[in-house]
């Protein structure tokens, strides 16, 4: 379901807006904001963004408790400050959401902080998104008896934590920054859309169509960082999604395939990789829009 459709001069100007927007965020992890070029004449320069502005923004973590927020007891919890989800060898979790229940938006900017720990963390934000069935699959019959158990034991994750497993947009998340930035479509075929860097548009019938490039994948990748706290920011404004990273546009999807694009879903935070992991999330704000 389509919310509107945007043309692609409108997409383009998303985009350059998305950019400044997101360049100037004021941060106590990005350097000083460089000083802006002096305005001329009737023209004036925009104010960096304020990350702790909160007027016309909703809480949607209250910061105290995991109060309107539903996930598996076992995987996440409430610590200091934080909604938090952790995972190991004895306790694995599996890929498996903590959902927001206030509600589905549809246009909206979503900010954040996360902080992932743990080599093989991997997280996200799921957006525009719904709960859905886990896909089961055989192990294939030349597989070896490690793979075979590997899959069945995911499964058997997944079917635990069925009541919480989901499909639709994600803004990626993971510890080694392979993927962080990039917009992933969980459990559909179209899997990775638009990739760090890129900024792509989808019609029906026909493969995604690389629009422009935002910045190289590795350098843009050097803005985000492991073990510590990272601004994470959503732009959902009918068809155009855009990802921010601490003051950086990491990717954009100009979304118009009628048959995978959604005008509006449930919020969620995802957790899943193997090892000792822990994903932390805290200063959760929703502004709605037109």
């Amino acid at each position: 379901m389509i919310a509107k459709y945007v043309p692609l001069k409108i997409a383009v100007a998303t985009v350059l807006v998305a950019s400044g927007f997101a360049a100037s965020s004021a941060s106590a992890q990005q350097p000083a904001t460089p000083p802006r070029p002096q305005a001329m004449g009737r023209f004036v320069q925009p104010e960096p963004i304020n990350f702790d502005d909160h007027v016309g923004w909703t809480q949607i973590f209250d910061g105290k408790s995991l109060a309107n927020w539903d996930g598996p007891s076992d995987v996440w919890s409430y610590e200091n400050g934080a909604i938090v989800g952790k995972s190991s060898p004895e306790h694995p979790s599996g890929t498996t959401n903590i959902i927001w229940k206030g509600g589905e938006p549809a246009n909206f900017i979503l900010k954040l902080e996360m902080k992932l720990e743990g080599a093989g963390a991997n997280g996200g934000v799921q957006y525009r998104s719904h709960l859905k069935p886990p896909t089961m699959r055989t192990p294939p019959p030349d597989a070896t008896e490690e793979i075979k158990k590997r899959i069945l034991d995911g499964q058997a994750l997944a079917q635990k934590h069925a009541k919480w497993n989901m499909t639709g947009y994600q803004a990626d998340f993971d510890y080694a920054n392979r993927y962080s930035g990039q917009l992933y479509e969980q459990d559909t075929p179209r899997g990775i859309i638009a990739w760090r860097g890129q900024v792509v548009s989808t019609e029906g019938g026909k493969k995604p169509t690389l629009l422009a490039m935002l910045g190289n994948p590795d350098e843009m990748k050097t803005f985000i960082k492991p073990d510590e706290w990272n601004q994470v920011e959503i732009i959902a404004d009918g068809n155009a999604l855009t990802h921010i990273i601490n003051g950086h546009v990491m990717s954009v999807l100009v979304d118009t395939d009628a048959a995978y694009s959604q005008a509006k879903g449930l919020i969620a935070l995802e957790i899943e990789g193997g090892g000792v992991l822990k994903i932390s999330h805290r200063n959760i704000w929703l502004k709605q829009l037109p």
